[in-house]
Formats: structure tokens, C-alpha cells, sequence
């Protein structure tokens, strides 16, 4: 049975996000989004308990998928869940670099773990997770690139940050 991770911070999840993760559904018999418990140079807008249950909201139509918190390495966690294979996303160029410098890390830790790299559908290019928060709480306008659970986390930080009552 093969088993791939699909780590991230997903600090919110996007559409890009879940197409890339159905892309690796069909690919594997089984994957493991593997949401990272924070580290010290990403503050995150969701806590891991609220991004694993916003992801997880979204696996419906994916039977072989699951979703898991985790902290400490990634070729560890790897290890741990008996996963061979890391699936990231590349939306352009830009991510190349980084992903590649991340890629031969893990390799050089672990050369069982292979990285793939796959690339969500093209109206996703330009979707970031930190695009999404800049436009959704900063800008106030809201887009069709997340889901509807987490558009509706979203709506209620804006509540919250404009005052209202939370109900």
C-alpha cells in the first residue's frame, strides 16, 4: 500500500490546496495531509486544531485521504506513518527554489523519502494562503478560493475583529 504526506501549514486551506491533494488521492492508495503544528517563522491564523478540523471537513470525496497534526521533522513524521513519498505543490516558478532546497533536505535526511511535485489546476495559480488572508481580513472582500467552511472561519475573525458579538 502506498502512502504519501502532504504537508502544510494550510493556514487556511484553498481550493488550490484540495485540488492538488485530489490529484494525489488518485495517484496513491493513500494520503496523509500532515498539517504542521507551527514552527517559529510562520504565525499561523488558525490554530492546528481548527485548521485539521477545517481540512477535514473537506475529505468527503476523498475516502483514501485523512488528516493529522504533527511537529518535530517531516522525514520523522514520514517515518512514523510509513510514508515514502512527499507531495507538495507548485504553482509557479517562484515556489521552485525553496521547494527544491526542501526537497534535497529531506532527501539528505532520509533518502527513502521521495518528494513529487504537482500543480493544481491553473485557476489556482496565483492562490496563497497568505493572499487569501491579506484579501479576506485585511481587504474585507471575500473570493471563491476556499471552501465554504473556511469562508465562514473567516467571516466570524471579522466579526470578532470588528466588534461584534460572536454568535
Amino acid at each position: 500500500m502506498s502512502t504519501a504526506l502532504y504537508p502544510g501549514t494550510f493556514d487556511p486551506v484553498t481550493k488550490g490546496h484540495l485540488d492538488v491533494l485530489s490529484r494525489a488521492c488518485s495517484l496513491f492508495d493513500r494520503v496523509v495531509v500532515a498539517i504542521s503544528e507551527g514552527n517559529n517563522s510562520k504565525d499561523t491564523l488558525f490554530d492546528a486544531p481548527t485548521r485539521v478540523r477545517l481540512v477535514e471537513e473537506n475529505l468527503g470525496e476523498h475516502p483514501n485521504a485523512s488528516v493529522e497534526s504533527f511537529c518535530g521533522l517531516l522525514v520523522d513524521y514520514a517515518m512514523e506513518k510509513k510514508a515514502s513519498v512527499l507531495v507538495r505543490g507548485l504553482r509557479a516558478v517562484s515556489d521552485f527554489e525553496y521547494e527544491f532546497q526542501m526537497a534535497q533536505m529531506n532527501r539528505h535526511l532520509d533518502s527513502n523519502i521521495e518528494t513529487i511535485f504537482l500543480m493544481p489546476n491553473e485557476k489556482y495559480f496565483y492562490t496563497s494562503s497568505q493572499l487569501i488572508k491579506q484579501v479576506h481580513l485585511f481587504g474585507k472582500r471575500e473570493t471563491d478560493l476556499v471552501p465554504e467552511n473556511v469562508l465562514s472561519a473567516l467571516r466570524e475573525i471579522n466579526r470578532f475583529d470588528r466588534g461584534e458579538d460572536p454568535v
